[in-house]
């Protein structure tokens, strides 16, 4: 007779052999709630003889289907003369999920195992179902008996349900024509249907999922026909089917992919793999063509099972003749162009590729008129013809043209064409008591893309305090391309053809969670930069595998937690299948939206793909990660039927509760996939309080992160653009910008809480800015707010101030317009907080309102329009915080655009794709900061000796400590090969500070340095410094820092870093004034006859003032020096003021 208390007993085997290892779990009624369970009959199904005695559950199941309960609590064994388990001395083994048993050869010698009987301990009452679905479609084909589905859920928390969850039925495809059966059987014989069948054969089988879980419910299929479904312990029984090896069985599972076996023996068991949703791994490329060329669209989709269906779409209209994965269109017409796209689906589901533009040209490809493109000059170089200090130099729109191709017919072609610089002239510009060259574009024309690489670089820190995580792994595709440093930074070179770029930071010494992130990328190359926000894990907490566990999570002040985990006892399991017993290290890392401060550390871009194939945004409610494992060995566990809640009171937005959802996130597309739906359902917490929860289940396997969301359809384009200085001209944007958008619930007097978020999302920017997804609002102005904010190289952007003084022509976006979207800058109200950001109401633009159709909010079906939107639409600003810096180069050169690089003897960066930064550092004794500049002319190589390269002005950044001490790093063009990559330039480099300056030191090392390789530049004005730059990246030991790199503002970013550490491996913001010095000049006061440096900076491009190069000791050569230069100052004189007299360079 049982009495309030059950001693139940879980025999463990241990590594030695011993008599016997008995551990005891009591359980009390408080936990089980006895008066609920009972005992079943005593079963014996095995003997000792073989290997020994197996009393299994499965096998138990298969003789007594309705005498076993599905979830039994606890096992009892007995030996048939009545002697308890753990009173035989002999090793045993038992678990109420799997059965009992004992091996003969765990005795002692001469000794087998007892002949056992084992009871269960199974719930007294039974739940009550819910009522039926309604059955699924029928899939079979002409001729196939296929099986319909459908489903109930047991609606008892505490009692389980008895029967099935899954009930089938056969159903019947149209007839096919009868044919004759010639089939000759191996065995059996053939029946009506032409199958061999065996009929003394019987075949037992079971069906395990991907997580090594019974599966109920699969589907057993042979040549299409529905044969039985398993039951709730995976198991079937097959009558008449022949162990001949020619059988092949189709097991069919939901969220699985289909399994095919070949039956080689009566008893089998199938493991499934789970279904792989649709993904793009390539899509379709753009193209341009003339009219009468061809041209190849190609997508490529991956999934298992992969797609079996393909459809092409030229501007939203399907072709109806095409079928296949690559579109081939010949004999090309003015009205084939446009956009395409292509559409794949299969039994997961479809997806729709990006769409890709065709455009078909006349002769003209590419417009010989260069567009216009204005560069800032020196502030001493006012141009009276124009009446500012711009000069317009001409370019070339970067955009793709035809040319000559091949015949062969290429998914991607094989060598791309873009509009380009043909020709160019140099022309004179008249500035204040001095001529400055510059490079204008005259002529464009087709000619071969620069080749570009695209990069993305940054640090991966933690969320909370920004600790750097130190030597993670980097992941894409399931594969480590790449590691963090000792600082948590990272750079990656984008592989070619990648659409979306999925990274996975996975952290070694598990203090973060691992973070997956979808990072935007130029794809017309160069670097962007990127800061990795990782969550801190929670801290783990021990909980019983044989018990109930519930976990709260969301930790916000003064707030209810949001969602409750809650796991069954005997949900935990191994990789391999089997039930875990013992104690589990639980960690669960909660996102909380209602923390805005976690934003930034959400995971991948809250994306998934719809019924459809469209990419469809989600709204979030959390996210949390989870971690179990074994405590003692430390070994990862899956869980299943893990029931999650979710507390609807914060869902304020009714609407929401209906379309809520489970999703987890695929690491290697970064898309989510749904788990589940979540169904309300009421509960109580304490005695009197009843609350309303969403409550789904889950399962817990290889992916470890999951979300509650729902797809929000109100969907608009904020357009936003980034500035290198308050100056708020197209010439003056900057590219690779990374803009972020947080989207926020609405506000109070709206339906929701006003101080949680639902959406991050980012976006680079091109030549025209960003279009950055927003949720929005059409009926009320107020329903969406946003948070806006920019970022160039971890370097923060300004937004344009909204007080003290409101200007709409600064922001960007006219009245009344504006007031609607309420713009206000992150110092709003306080003066004292950073000026970052910005905030707005995310309006959806009125089509009867003719100025709210111009930006800067677009519809979401009109992101065309909003990213091809000119500079004269409304749009919101940013701007970089301008130093005292100034660069100057003679051929124009856009480093956020590597493709805007031209090739000439003059480019400051003669190579594309591998740019060399160099930097000196100079230490300036004065109480001023002091501009410094460097004057940068050809030195050694015959076709630019004595021309200008460029100029860079800085200034001088005191030092915190001595307020008569400052420094200054400076950029100089680095020596090496000219673009032609046949001959070295040593770079003529002048250093020169402004005002009454003199030249106290030079570092011993690079002088040491400059005079053993010669040719030797002689400082005869002690105002100032000239040398030819060293070929060889010295060091900080010489006051010379050099980095190379793929992208031009990383190289400087860098080599800056380091220059002001004075080290050659380390970086800093703070400038450190006495390290790495290779230059110091003491200045006073500056003289009120003396010239600035802009006016004094040039007589004349061959002209070197006070300096000339000694080679050697060669009088000879020092003659032919002497005489070179009249002739060059003859050419650039200033006696041509109106620069008449130009060069053309070709």
């Amino acid at each position: 007779a049982l009495s309030s208390r059950v001693w139940v007993f879980f025999f463990i085997l241990k590594a030695k052999k011993i008599k016997c290892a008995i551990r005891t779990t009591f359980i009390s009624a408080l936990s089980l709630h006895i008066d609920n369970y009972q005992w079943s009959t005593w079963f014996n199904v095995d003997h000792p003889g073989g290997r020994g005695d197996y009393e299994q559950l499965d096998a138990i199941r298969f003789y007594y289907r309705t005498r076993v309960c599905e979830t039994p609590k606890a096992i009892e064994a007995r030996t048939t003369e009545w002697i308890p388990a753990r009173e035989t001395g002999e090793t045993v083994h038992a678990d109420p999920t799997v059965g009992f048993w004992c091996l003969n050869e765990e005795q002692g010698p001469q000794l087998n195992c007892s002949n056992y009987a084992v009871r269960f301990l199974c719930p007294k009452g039974l739940g009550t179902w819910g009522p039926w679905s309604d059955w699924s479609p029928c899939p079979a084909l002409c001729g196939q008996v296929g099986v319909q589905i459908r489903y109930r859920n047991c609606q008892s928390d505490s009692l389980p349900c008895s029967g099935p969850k899954l009930d089938g039925k056969a159903c019947n495809g149209p007839e096919c024509p009868k044919t004759a059966c010639s089939l000759q059987c191996v065995m059996g014989q053939a029946n009506s249907d032409c199958e061999c069948m065996c009929e003394e054969h019987t075949m037992l089988g079971s069906v395990r999922s991907a997580g090594g879980l019974a599966a109920e419910g699969a589907a057993i299929l042979r040549s299409g026909k529905f044969l039985t479904l398993t039951d709730h312990n995976g198991h079937f029984r097959i009558p008449n089917i022949c162990p001949d090896g020619n059988t092949t069985l189709t097991v069919r599972l939901k969220g699985h992919a289909p399994l095919d076996v070949v039956v080689p023996k009566s008893k089998v068991i199938f493991y499934f793999c789970f279904l792989e949703k649709l993904h793009v791994l390539s899509n379709p490329e753009s193209k341009v063509r003339r009219a009468g060329q061809s041209a190849a669209f190609c997508c490529k989709v991956a999934g298992t099972p992969q797609p079996d269906a393909y459809q092409w779409f030229h501007n939203n209209t399907l072709m109806e003749k095409e079928s296949e994965s690559t579109l081939v269109i010949r004999d090309l017409h003015p009205e084939q162009s446009g956009e395409y796209y292509c559409r794949a689906s299969g039994p997961t589901g479809a997806i729709k590729t990006k769409t890709a533009t065709l455009r078909i040209l006349d002769e003209h490809s590419c417009n010989p008129k260069p567009e216009s493109h204005l560069i800032r000059l020196p502030h001493d170089c006012f141009q009276n013809s124009t009446n500012s200090f711009y000069y317009d130099v001409g370019k070339c729109p970067p955009s793709r043209c035809a040319e000559q191709l091949d015949n062969g017919i290429r998914c991607k072609d094989k060598v791309a064409y873009c509009c380009g610089v043909a020709k160019m002239e140099e022309r004179q510009l008249t500035c204040q008591g001095y001529q400055l060259p510059t490079m204008v574009v005259t002529e464009c024309g087709c000619q071969k893309c620069v080749d570009t690489k695209a990069i993305v670089h940054g640090r991966a820190i933690a969320a909370d305090n920004g600790e750097p995580m130190r030597f993670g792994h980097i992941f894409m595709n399931g594969v480590r391309i790449s590691r963090t440093g000792y600082k948590g930074t990272f750079s990656i070179q984008v592989p070619e053809d990648t659409e979306r770029l999925v990274l996975t930071f996975m952290d070694n010494m598990q203090k973060f969670v691992n973070t997956t992130k979808v990072l935007p990328f130029n794809t017309k190359g160069g670097a962007v930069y990127h800061e990795i926000k990782l969550l801190r894990k929670k801290a783990p907490v021990t909980i019983s595998s044989t018990e109930t566990n519930t976990l709260e999570l969301g930790e916000v002040e003064s707030q209810e937690p949001m969602v409750q985990i809650q796991i069954p006892p005997y949900s935990f399991y191994k990789e391999n299948g089997e039930v875990f017993t013992g104690n589990v290290s639980a960690s669960v890392t909660f996102l909380d939206p209602r923390d805005i401060s976690t934003a930034a550390a959400a995971q991948s871009d809250l994306n998934f793909i719809g019924d459809e194939g469209d990419t469809m945004p989600l709204r979030t409610y959390g996210m949390f990660s989870v971690d179990f494992r074994g405590e003692e060995n430390n070994e990862p566990l899956n869980a299943g039927e893990v029931k999650v809640s979710l507390d609807s009171a914060q869902v304020q937005m009714s609407e929401h509760l209906n379309t809520m959802k489970l999703w987890s996130l695929n690491p290697e597309t970064g898309l989510w996939e749904e788990e589940g739906s979540l169904q309300v359902e009421k509960k109580k917490r304490g005695k009197r309080e009843e609350r309303t929860f969403l409550i789904g289940n889950m399962e817990i396997r290889e992916r470890r992160l999951f979300n509650l969301d729902v797809p929000e359809n109100r969907r608009c384009y904020v357009k936003v653009r980034a500035f290198r200085s308050e100056r708020f001209m197209p010439s003056e944007q900057v590219e690779g910008v990374v803009i972020s958008l947080i989207n926020m619930e609405p506000k109070a007097g709206y339906s929701t809480n006003p101080r949680a978020w639902g959406r991050f999302d980012s976006v680079v920017t091109g030549p025209s800015g960003a279009c950055l997804p927003a949720f929005c609002d059409e009926q009320k102005a107020d329903a969406y707010t946003a948070y806006v904010m920019a970022n160039l190289g971890g370097e923060e952007l300004e937004a344009v101030p909204s007080a003290p003084k409101f200007n709409p022509n600064l922001i960007g976006v006219p009245q009344p317009y504006l007031g609607k979207l309420n713009y206000m800058r992150s110092d709003h109200e306080d003066p004292r907080v950073k000026k970052t950001a910005f905030s707005i109401n995310v309006a959806k633009p009125s089509p009867n309102t003719a100025e709210e159709g111009n930006g800067p909010v677009y519809p979401f079906e009109n992101l065309k329009e909003c990213e091809e939107a000119p500079f004269s639409a409304a749009h919101f600003r940013f701007s970089r915080v301008e130093g005292d810096r100034y660069d100057y180069n003679t051929v124009p050169f856009n480093e956020d655009d590597p493709m805007s690089w031209t090739e000439d003897y003059l480019s400051w960066w003669p190579k594309p794709m591998e740019y060399r930064a160099c930097y000196i550092k100079v230490k300036i004794n004065s109480p001023h900061e002091i501009n410094v500049r460097s004057r940068n002319m050809g030195g050694t190589h015959p076709k630019t000796v004595g021309q200008l390269y460029g100029l860079r002005d800085t200034r001088s950044i005191r030092d915190m400590d001595q307020t008569s001490v400052s420094a200054v790093c400076l950029e100089f063009k680095c020596s090496g090969m000219l673009y032609d990559q046949e001959r070295v330039d040593r770079t003529l480099v002048k250093v020169i500070p402004q005002g009454s300056c003199k030249r106290d030191h030079v570092n011993s090392m690079l002088q040491e340095y400059l005079v053993n390789h010669l040719p030797l530049a002689v400082n005869n004005d002690t105002n100032e410094f000239t040398m030819l730059a060293p070929l060889d990246p010295l060091g900080h030991n010489y006051g010379i820092y050099t980095v190379t790199d793929q992208d031009p503002r990383t190289a400087k970013e860098i080599a800056l870093g380091r220059c002001f550490d004075g080290t050659s491996d380390g970086t800093s913001r703070v400038m450190k004034t006495n390290e790495g010095i290779a230059l110091t000049f003491t200045c006073g006061d500056r003289e009120v006859t003396r010239q600035n440096v802009f006016q004094t900076m040039q007589r004349s491009q061959g002209q070197t003032v006070g300096t000339s190069i000694v080679r050697g000791e060669s009088r000879q050569n020092r003659r032919r020096q002497r005489a070179n230069a009249p002739r060059s100052s003859r050419r650039r004189s200033t006696r041509n003021p109106e620069g008449k007299r130009t060069k053309a360079r070709n």
